[in-house]
């Protein structure tokens, strides 16, 4: 629609895939979510479809420009995915096939990307100059935005955070390294995703539970829980002491599953004073004032407000 101020954001995840139309005023003028399905990459385009077909018609409004955040990222020289836990992804050209089933040009950009995007326009950290977005859920992933913008890098792996190796390791955790998905051992998303404390526990006698039963049994005061997070949150606490000593954040915003666990924000800034090569700390650690609508409406940031569509 010509000369609409709208943008349209879609939120590509591991289980749901999640789209807004954002209107002046970032008013919500539509919003949806659909299941995504499994390891079906074919499946996810046409998802992608229906849901922005659905999104449009509930506008009023046709070809809107068009932002997705997906896991990973693109390789800059072959427009092809990478890195993307959702597996089915990876090796594919996602913005072309997108393009080509919407009849329209797609931004995309890291789900990590969209999320500080968000939080430091409007949200968490809005006004902060510097922000890395935490996404600490299913996966583990980051983005870093500088005066408002996503910083990409010539090979787009900036804040590549979840496959860095765990920081200042203990004499265990360097013992037994959990093998990642991507192949390596030790990346921080096999220590600090949701899955990831669920086979911390495991492998401390624990039974399998998910990441919020364990929070819940460590809040009720059980021991064994109580170490598991305790031990979460130390490293948490170190892989974000990197991240000041690398590039020195006025803000880290948090989203994901787990950025409710409300020991993040008042013990994992005690502990990084042990890593963090300052005298003090201005860092701010702040959760998603958005929730999980930040890596949906920073998607539809990707556009500028004043675009329009022919």
């Amino acid at each position: 629609m010509k000369g609409s101020a709208m943008r349209l954001g879609v939120d590509l995840g591991g289980t749901k895939i999640a789209g807004i139309v954002l209107g002046e005023g970032d008013r919500v003028v539509a919003e949806r979510r659909v299941d995504t399905p499994s390891g079906d990459y074919r499946a996810t385009i046409a998802a992608i479809k229906a849901l922005v077909d659905a999104l449009e018609s509930e506008a009023g409004v046709e070809r809107l420009p068009l932002g997705i955040g997906t896991p990973g990222s693109v390789v800059p020289g072959t427009r092809r995915m990478r890195n993307a836990n959702s597996q089915c992804l990876n090796g594919r050209p996602l913005a072309d096939d997108l393009q080509c089933a919407l009849a329209r040009e797609v931004r995309i950009a890291n789900d990590a990307d969209c999320l500080a995007l968000s939080e430091a326009h409007d949200g968490a950290a809005a006004g902060a100059a510097s922000v890395f977005g935490v996404i600490l859920g299913t996966g583990v992933g980051g983005g870093v935005i500088v005066e408002g913008r996503p910083l990409r890098g010539c090979n787009g792996l900036v804040g590549e955070w979840g496959h860095i190796n765990l920081p200042w390791p203990t004499a265990s955790e360097a013992r037994q390294p959990p093998r990642c998905w991507c192949g390596l051992d030790g990346c921080l998303e096999t220590w600090l995703s949701g899955p990831g404390m669920s086979a911390d526990h495991l492998r401390r006698g624990g039974s399998r539970l998910d990441a919020e039963e364990i929070v819940a049994r460590a809040e009720a005061g059980e021991r064994l829980a109580g170490a598991t997070l305790r031990a979460w949150l130390r490293r948490v606490a170190r892989a974000m002491a990197l991240v000041i000593n690398l590039i020195d954040p006025e803000a880290i915003v948090v989203g994901g599953g787990l950025s409710q666990i409300r020991w993040l924000y008042s013990e994992v800034p005690k502990i990084w004073t042990e890593h963090v090569f300052a005298d003090g700390i201005e860092t701010r650690l702040l959760p998603a004032l958005h929730g999980d609508a930040s890596g949906v409406r920073g998607a539809a940031r990707l556009w500028p407000m004043d675009t329009t569509t022919a």
